[in-house]
């Protein structure tokens, strides 16, 4: 049984360290906390019991729980918290935090331990978790005494929602999760020693880059996630409208530029847009926001930008500054903070740009993302256009990896800010499906689509059961293709066709597992049941999973081979 708390003489109580986490955790706001129970758990488990006010979802894995957490925080801006069971529990999440630390994700892991009396004796389900998780978290905390548990917690909070987001660890003994603690709830501002979430940025440094932006007639930004993490799209804009820049957004930067707006690019990098790619080849002055320069975004990097007089570089973490690309300008802080600072001077700005945006115009009418349509198939990109027309671009869409990441990425046009959630840095496959439970529950009024391909589906798919058990109106698309298809395409074109291990035949079929799961099945492989059965989907209040079938031998273009630079794009069968 959980231990009955009891008042202290001074106002305070006496309670277990579980206790005091699970008090911690709603102080800090949380809402919902995703996880998978285990024995040296077991007090934490019992602890909420007792604690009708704290919110837990069982998913039926510890992968699902981490996905879930991770889509929850990147879809509300708040920081997602898992909680897993000591050795298998917590290294079933070992993926899932390296997922959140390379996109910069705020999360708080929780994970259970044996019991400090039997630590490094080998014990039944002992994992070093916190030296297994070291380099692929921002900050990790061991709990050695109960005492510390509730300071610990709010660091932790502090940590992962401030500077350059990230997961932070707390590993909590089975025996310190059952002692106790005075509990007193810790108030205040917390000042970190040696830790500077949101350094300011140096005001010459941002004259440095309006006096560039003033001389320059071909510049172009590339926005990434961190512009959106920083909530910064409003300041983006305005800079961007100003100065008549135009501006191509990364993978994760994709929503924080709307795409209906006339000075938006696309995508660049690898299967980006022929405009965002060209621009960035072509550009004088290159301005990155948020953006790592990632080698999907680069390719080559002796090639990269070559016409590029200046390029600068805003961050708010100074590691990524000449990381990769050489920075001339570099503006390092909050990005948001950074961009007012841009937009102060009342001096009007007279761009030097229209010559500029003409030709990338011309870029962007000659070469459109399109494909060869078809009566006879259903063609995987007609299947996101479908899907974007007839949520009108406000979807919360997240999905898994490969090639319908790609398609999702080209044919759904976002507008809005963490509007589209999906693992970049990582390519997680598996993020899909879980992350959208996470961002449905983070959003419970929007509608949340979930893009599977039929691999990724099939490392995910039994958190189809919280889906039915809680009616969580998930829409789950699987992109049907029986195929690795992004391994199939890499294998076609850079080793001669020699196809290894990418059949996927024998998989379930998806709308009985679905049925089985309790969940609406539906099913289409021609343009008009896809039509009729996705309008049955969204009329329907409650989960529904729909698979499309497509051909086995399409393929992702425009596609920038390794090796090569941003303007040798394969355009495909469909290019000029």
């Amino acid at each position: 049984m959980h231990s009955q708390t009891r008042p202290s003489p001074e106002g305070e109580e006496w309670m277990t360290g579980a206790e005091a986490l699970l008090r911690c955790l709603l102080a800090e706001g949380v809402d919902c906390v995703f996880g998978y129970p285990g024995g040296n758990a077991l007090y934490i488990y019992d602890a909420m019991t007792g604690n009708p006010a704290f919110k837990h979802l069982l998913t039926r894995h510890e992968q699902g729980a981490v996905h879930a957490a991770d889509g929850y925080a990147r879809s509300t801006g708040k920081t997602g918290v898992c909680i897993a069971t000591s050795g298998p529990g917590a290294t079933n999440l070992v993926t899932g935090i390296a997922t959140a630390y390379m996109d910069s994700v705020p999360m708080v892991v929780i994970t259970a331990n044996v019991p400090t009396t039997v630590m490094g004796t080998d014990a039944f389900q002992e994992a070093d978790i916190v030296s297994i998780t070291m380099p692929i978290t921002k900050h990790s905390y061991f709990v050695r005494d109960v005492r510390d548990l509730p300071r610990i917690v709010r660091e932790a909070f502090l940590v992962a929602g401030s500077g350059r987001k990230g997961p932070v660890l707390i590993d909590i003994p089975k025996d310190v999760s059952n002692d106790r603690l005075l509990y007193r709830p810790v108030e205040g501002e917390i000042r970190l020693r040696g830790y500077d979430a949101a350094p300011a940025c140096d005001p010459a440094a941002v004259d440095e880059l309006l006096e560039a932006v003033a001389e320059s007639e071909r510049p172009v930004i590339i926005a990434g996630g961190g512009a959106v993490y920083a909530d910064a799209a409003p300041e983006l804009m305005a800079f961007a409208e100003r100065h008549r820049v135009p501006v191509a957004t990364t993978l994760l930067g994709l929503g924080g530029f709307a795409s209906s707006h006339e000075l938006w690019l696309g995508m660049p990098g690898h299967h980006g847009a022929y405009a965002a790619n060209m621009a960035i080849q072509n550009a004088d002055l290159l301005i990155s926001i948020g953006s790592r320069f990632d080698d999907r975004v680069t390719m080559k990097l002796d090639g990269f930008a070559p016409k590029a007089r200046r390029i600068a570089h805003i961050d708010i973490d100074p590691a990524e500054i000449g990381k990769n690309v050489r920075a001339d300008i570099a503006c390092v802080g909050d990005i948001k903070a950074v961009l007012k600072l841009a937009l102060q001077p009342a001096k009007p700005s007279l761009p030097r740009t229209a010559a500029w945006l003409a030709e990338l115009q011309r870029f962007r009418s000659a070469h459109p993302f399109r494909y060869q349509d078809s009566e006879t198939e259903l063609k995987p990109q007609f299947v996101i256009e479908m899907i974007h027309e007839t949520t009108a671009g406000e979807a919360i869409v997240t999905t898994d990896v490969g090639q319908h990441q790609m398609w999702t990425a080209q044919f759904y046009k976002f507008n809005h800010p963490r509007s589209l959630i999906t693992s970049g840095g990582m390519g997680t496959m598996g993020f899909g499906f879980p992350s959208a439970i996470g961002a449905q529950l983070g959003n419970p009024d929007r509608l949340v689509v979930s893009i599977n391909g039929d691999g990724g589906m099939q490392m995910c798919a039994q958190e189809m059961a919280i889906c039915a058990i809680h009616n969580i109106p998930v829409k789950i698309v699987v992109i049907n293709n029986r195929v690795l298809g992004m391994v199939k395409q890499q294998q076609e074109l850079m080793y001669e066709r020699r196809y290894s291990q990418i059949d996927l035949a024998g998989s379930p079929d998806f709308v009985k597992l679905a049925e089985a799961y309790g969940i609406k099945g539906l099913r289409a492989s021609t343009k008009a049941e896809a039509r009729r059965i996705w309008e049955e989907a969204l009329n329907t209040p409650a989960p529904v999973l729909v698979e499309f079938t497509v051909p086995t031998d399409e393929n992702v273009y425009p596609m920038v081979l390794g090796g090569t630079t941003l303007d040798q794009m394969l355009l495909g069968d469909v290019g000029e």
